[in-house]
């Protein structure tokens, strides 16, 4: 089940420059929302106050109503939050089985000890999370690819590999960094119809950043704007796309005059 995911005024500054100002939206349970706007809008640095990679200065963060701000990436994939990256950071030495298997790590019990000893409740368990690793890359696709080098497929490949990574771990918030960004459109295609799956099938609460807004359209059911570290405004993808100060912050208001 997917879980509510809340930011109320969050702010981030490096060094005197203001990178977010008391952003705030939430993300009901089961929904999928884009994250828009121009390049230098903000949006990968609020992705990262998500995902633990940086610190608001203020503000506030809640899945499902418990705070998270300021909890480092292991910690908030406790909490089910799991993220791609728009480069993804696989092992490329590494088969894809194995590298799927490295999103299961917050589901282990134990510790380093234990892990160490290879015990049996372990050993049982990471059988267990082998199987599971080896259906999910069969639902997306992947399956012939289990035992190949990661460094031996196409970089849209391992975008796939990386988010069935990310999806082993069971998250109640998914995170995905520029998913479509470097694909062709066949494959962009491929990406629509695995999100829309990913809602459906896992419930799963779904957070986009990105620039094809064709993908966004398809898939969100509300999108924030950003510019310049503020919300520009919130709402579906058509009204967006249709905004004048959306259509400004993105060609400039010299373009726009030059429009109207």
């Amino acid at each position: 089940m997917g879980a509510q995911l809340q930011l109320t005024d969050v702010n981030l500054r490096f060094g005197g420059i203001r990178v977010l100002t008391d952003v705030g939206f939430r993300v009901e349970p089961g929904q999928i929302l884009g994250l828009v706007g121009p390049n230098g809008a903000g949006k990968t640095s609020l992705f990262n106050c998500i995902s633990g990679h940086y610190r608001p200065h203020s503000g506030s963060i809640t899945v499902d109503g418990v705070e998270v701000l300021g909890n480092a990436p292991a910690t908030l994939a406790r909490h089910g939050l799991a993220r791609t990256f728009q480069h993804p950071a696989l092992q490329l030495q590494a088969t894809v089985l194995e590298n799927v298997m490295l999103g299961a790590h917050t589901r282990l019990p134990g510790g380093p000890v234990e892990w160490s000893l290879r015990l049996p409740r372990l050993t049982r368990s990471e059988r267990e999370l082998r199987t599971e690793a080896q259906e999910l890359l069969d639902r997306n696709g992947l399956g012939w690819a289990a035992r190949q080098r990661a460094d031996e497929l196409s970089h849209g490949l391992h975008k796939g590999i990386e988010l069935c990574r990310a999806l082993l771990s069971r998250p109640t918030i998914l995170l995905l960094d520029e998913p479509a960004a470097g694909l062709p459109h066949s494959e962009v295609e491929t990406l629509i119809e695995t999100v829309r799956r990913i809602r459906r099938d896992d419930d799963i609460t779904v957070v986009i950043v990105e620039h094809h807004m064709g993908l966004i359209a398809a898939v969100s059911d509300r999108v924030v704007v950003l510019d310049h570290g503020r919300k520009l405004m919130e709402g579906t993808a058509a009204e967006a796309q249709s905004d004048p100060r959306v259509i400004e912050a993105y060609i400039g208001k010299a373009a726009t005059d030059d429009v109207a």
